[in-house]
């Protein structure tokens, strides 16, 4: 069993940043597709970032692109998600997650890893 813990998440104004991290509990991490879920009061859980295992490939949701960088640290278990240019619609709970699978997935339903999550929230 993968666990999985984020940390970073705060209260920010508009056009803020935030780093959010997520520590990996085996030192095999670079086994898994990482991604970076979020989901806002009342809404559902909704595809933010992913990256391939060897942090070569990144993907994103339309709303982020831009503004958003996910990396990876292999050597320190450790996957990141740059946050820049903040808006208000962005305060949600995210939540990093971890599958087996190739490619860009973008499901819920495809990662069978996840942490609890860490709040943000953005401010007008």
């Amino acid at each position: 069993q993968v666990q999985l813990v984020e940390s970073g998440g705060g209260s920010v104004q508009a056009g803020g940043s935030l780093r959010l991290s997520c520590v990996i509990s085996r030192r095999t991490s670079g086994l898994y597709t990482m991604g970076w879920f979020r989901q806002a009061p009342g809404k559902e859980r909704t595809f933010v970032a992913t990256i391939s295992r060897s942090g070569e490939e990144e993907y994103y949701a339309d709303s982020v692109k831009g503004r958003f960088t996910i990396s990876r640290d292999n050597a320190k278990n450790t996957v990141y998600l740059q946050m820049n240019n903040l808006k208000p619609e962005d305060t949600a709970v995210y939540c990093c997650a971890a599958t087996a699978l190739l490619g860009h997935p973008t499901n819920t339903y495809e990662y069978k890893n996840w942490g609890q999550g860490t709040q943000v929230t953005v401010s007008s």
